[in-house]
């Protein structure tokens, strides 16, 4: 079988196609004429000067960091883009995303930054895991602090239920996830009252999430609500 074509070469100007980033996961394209460049050569090709201020690291295909000092030397021939992250520091941070070893130039990380690297699905999130604790919930709007002593690990697990809240008949109310039903919203307008043939319960909403964003939920509707979201319950007894 023909070997497959190396899309990290440029055959165009016989350079080789790299992405690199500064200080955090937002990548740049850059050109190395050298298909085994010295780490001072990336250094230097990125605008960074001078290169013994700098540290260096290859994101390899297992998602693990590897140090490339400026006088070593990294083969980009057969490896696609490669990646990597430079910074302006003197000490590294170690930690783990799963299960690669990540090597971080800063003593703090952008919950954004390890989104990047753990990429959980649509219904997970970032957690550090606490051993013999409760794993703690990294938010991808903070700034996590790393010089605490040892090696942090971050693992990937399913989004907890989110609370909001949201006011039922001028009071507040602390719901679990974005979707409420008619008959859950009664409960919390008159909580203890039993169902009963000549009760007739009205309601009418506002500031939903959903739309539209008002109107009325009869028996058997949801929601879709947002912290303030505001509901209007009204009990009628029949004769």
């Amino acid at each position: 079988m023909p070997p497959l074509p190396d899309r990290g070469h440029d055959d165009r100007h016989d350079t080789y196609r790299i992405e690199l980033a500064y200080g955090n996961l937002q990548f740049r394209p850059l050109r190395i004429p050298d298909p085994v460049p010295e780490g001072s050569l990336i250094l230097r090709e990125a605008g960074l000067h001078p290169p013994d201020d700098f540290s260096l690291f290859a994101i390899l295909q297992t998602g693990d960091f590897e140090n490339v000092r400026s006088n070593e030397t990294f083969d980009l021939r057969g490896r696609g883009v490669g990646r990597f992250v430079a910074f302006r520091s003197d000490r590294d941070f170690r930690f783990v995303v799963r299960d690669a070893r990540i090597t971080w130039g800063k003593p703090e990380i952008a919950g954004a930054d390890l989104y990047a690297l753990a990429a959980p699905g649509a219904d997970e999130a970032v957690f550090l895991d606490v051993p013999g604790g409760t794993d703690r919930l990294i938010e991808p709007d903070e700034t996590f602090d790393l010089t605490a002593p040892g090696v942090e690990r971050f693992v990937v697990a399913r989004k907890p239920p989110t609370e909001i809240e949201i006011i039922v008949n001028a009071r507040p109310h602390t719901v679990v996830g974005f979707r409420v039903t008619f008959e859950q919203i009664v409960r919390l307008a008159f909580p203890g009252s039993a169902p009963a043939a000549n009760v007739v319960f009205t309601m009418t909403y506002q500031r939903a999430a959903s739309e539209p964003h008002a109107g009325s939920l009869t028996a058997g509707g949801a929601v879709d609500v947002k912290n303030g979201s505001r509901f209007n319950v009204t009990r009628t007894v029949q004769s």
